[in-house]
């Protein structure tokens, strides 16, 4: 129903921002990722998601389109709520969020508060098809010829890192110099791990 906001912002929290529009006051729940997002110039423009209740009509804003996005599919699933939503998009981005469910990666998903084991299986069941048609993604990790980076990874996944993230690591690693032999590459990684 209201799809963006462009005005003059008159406050601004962690938690929500006002914004006038014509003369009208708006006021904005956003995440901890939009508030970091927001510059503090007078005119902004924010992506929004009305949510519509028999007692209220609460309403949204986002930074970006995808984190609406990520934000409207986590309302689809059973036992995710706005409040529980919102609290998801302030605990990780919404390219952490996209990607742990892409790669299945409940640990993730459960490391924010609120979140159990179930809820985390329940949101990356729901999601993950979803996630990979939105984002176009066919499957997460892409597959190397590279040998060293594949054992350097089996080997930091059995310590315990989770692949996406061991995997931004290494190629990080392997592009200061592409030659380094296995233990090399962990070593390196594990300092920036």
């Amino acid at each position: 129903m209201i799809h963006h906001l462009k005005g003059k912002l008159t406050e601004k929290n962690p938690t929500h921002v006002i914004i006038e529009c014509a003369g009208v006051g708006y006021f904005v729940n956003i995440s901890l990722h939009t508030f970091s997002k927001l510059n503090d110039s007078e005119n902004i423009s924010i992506f929004t998601h009305l949510q519509v209740k028999e007692d209220s009509h609460t309403l949204f804003g986002f930074a970006e389109k995808s984190e609406r996005e990520i934000f409207r599919l986590l309302l689809s699933v059973s036992g995710i709520g706005s409040s529980t939503a919102r609290t998801m998009l302030s605990s990780l981005s919404p390219a952490q969020i996209r990607d742990a469910i892409a790669s299945d990666d409940v640990p993730t998903i459960q490391s924010i508060k609120g979140i159990g084991a179930k809820t985390a299986q329940r949101v990356i069941l729901d999601l993950r098809d979803k996630i990979l048609k939105v984002y176009d993604i066919d499957e997460v990790s892409t597959p190397t010829n590279n040998t060293n980076k594949e054992e350097a990874l089996s080997a930091l996944e059995v310590l315990g890192f989770a692949r996406r993230q061991a995997e931004k690591v290494v190629d990080k690693v392997l592009r200061q110099d592409p030659s380094l032999s296995v233990e090399n590459i962990i070593k390196l990684a594990l300092k920036n791990l």
